[in-house]
């Protein structure tokens, strides 16, 4: 391994030249630094830098650009496909770069590129605000925000790159700027979905909205409705107001705090989240409740509470698998196949949810960001957890055979960060049309492919 290879001197240099802490292969505390959140991946780095500042992260870029190391960068460790961490390189861990500041002249959001969005929500809540983003508060910002940011508010803000307003970024060659609609403005379009491809984002700042309370929850049908519910729910969420929001999922209701007669059982559900006026609400979800759901546990709460709703359910250290897709509809064919493999969920964990793409998210024309799939009606996600490794295989099984099965009815592509790694051939299907200028500007920025462990778009030759 070329790091370990390196000159001792030279990594002292390296450390000293850190305000913050440069942990290597052998040190006390490197077992839990190379922990990320899907413990399915187990990757060595040779050494992880984790920057205090915004000079630590030239640093790392420097040292790992001039002596040739394969370099990843670590936000808030989330990535699906372990991309926050890689074997027998350089890891540069943003964990420390936290900074939430709000402007409340113009209700925007200063945030660190280290951050965790439960500590964005924790500090805007307190101004009656919230950024879009996704439904786990553990989530990174960084890695959530670079590829689009799909979540409860997306019908009605839009995707978090749509309240994205200006980025400060270190390049490949160690310098750092400032991108947003007028500098660096290629720059700025392609982080807005092109992923971790251009750069360290060390500070976001946000469009904030006006938001204190939600009114949201889950309502349940037995898995055997599959095909009724998801029928009756592709024709009317997209008609509804932007306010109302909900994403229709199968799953099992894995025990506490659910009630004793759902534990175990394998259910389609749908979590609804709504931004508008209480009184109107109980009008709106009245057709979902004329379908007698088994279950609903649905009120009014902060915001911040339904972005916490399944963090008990999901923490850090699970067994994860997971594939996504984009789709148009749900025809018929594609509800009983969601039925069928529904019934199939192999741990209390598992499930699949399919995200809507209308209202805010569907006004943003395609070409306007690097996130392609505008047309899109749902962004899909399949995905296979368990806290035991020695149920890998099936759920990862399980996962690739729903996936397979739902695929001949997607629209080609995949929300990035619902992505494995799966190759060139589907990060070009993901990117559509914008895959040639996010190749471009990889070109203008990044010409000797330095931030690769992605999901990579390469340089032209």
């Amino acid at each position: 391994m070329k790091t370990l290879k390196m000159e001792h001197s030279k990594v002292e240099d390296f450390r000293n030249s850190l305000r913050g802490e440069l942990i290597l292969e052998g040190d006390l505390n490197y077992e839990d630094s190379r922990k990320i959140y899907n413990a399915m991946i187990s990757k060595k780095p040779a050494m992880i830098a984790k920057c205090a500042d915004v000079a630590d992260v030239v640093t790392a870029v420097n040292f790992g650009r001039e002596n040739n190391i394969l370099t990843a960068v670590r936000g808030g460790g989330h990535n699906g496909g372990g991309l926050g961490i890689c074997n027998e390189g350089l890891v540069i861990d943003l964990s420390l770069l936290k900074n939430v500041r709000v402007n409340t002249s113009d209700n925007t959001v200063r945030v660190g590129g280290g951050n965790l969005w439960g500590e964005v929500d924790h500090v805007t809540h307190l101004y009656g605000l919230a950024v879009p983003a996704g439904i786990i508060s553990s989530t990174g910002v960084g890695g959530l925000t670079l590829g689009g940011g799909v979540g409860h508010l997306s019908r009605k803000f839009g995707l978090t790159i749509d309240n994205l307003l200006e980025v400060d970024i270190v390049l490949a060659n160690g310098n750092i700027v400032t991108a947003n609609k007028d500098e660096h403005k290629d720059l700025f379009w392609a982080v807005r979905g092109g992923g971790g491809n251009f750069g360290v984002v060390t500070s976001f700042l946000f469009q904030a909205h006006p938001l204190k309370t939600v009114i949201g929850g889950p309502t349940l049908w037995p898995i055997e409705r599959t095909e009724e519910i998801m029928k009756w729910y592709d024709n009317f969420i997209h008609e509804q107001p932007e306010d109302l929001n909900g994403f229709i999922a199968t799953m099992v209701i894995p025990g506490e705090p659910f009630p004793e007669f759902l534990h175990k059982k394998k259910f389609c559900g749908i979590v609804w989240c709504y931004t508008g006026n209480p009184d109107k609400f109980k009008e709106l979800i009245q057709p979902a409740r004329d379908l007698n759901p088994v279950f609903e546990h649905i009120g009014e709460m902060p915001y911040p509470a339904i972005q916490t709703l399944f963090d008990g359910l999901m923490p850090p250290g699970l067994q994860w698998y997971w594939r996504g897709d984009f789709f148009s509809d749900i025809p018929a064919e594609a509800s009983q196949l969601h039925k069928e493999y529904g019934s199939k969920i192999p741990t209390s964990l598992s499930q699949m949810h399919l995200y809507p793409i209308s209202g805010a998210a569907a006004k943003v024309p395609a070409e306007d960001t690097a996130w392609a799939y505008r047309d899109a009606k749902y962004a899909g996600v399949f995905v296979g957890v368990d806290p035991d490794p020695e149920n890998a295989a099936l759920i990862t099984d399980w996962c690739k055979e729903y996936w397979n099965a739902l695929h001949p009815f997607s629209m080609g592509g995949s929300y990035s960060n619902f992505m494995m790694e799966e190759g060139q051939e589907r990060i070009k299907a993901s990117f559509r049309n914008n895959y040639k200028r996010l190749r471009e500007i990889k070109s203008k920025y990044d010409p000797e492919n330095f931030f690769r462990v992605n999901q990579n778009i390469e340089p032209k030759a």
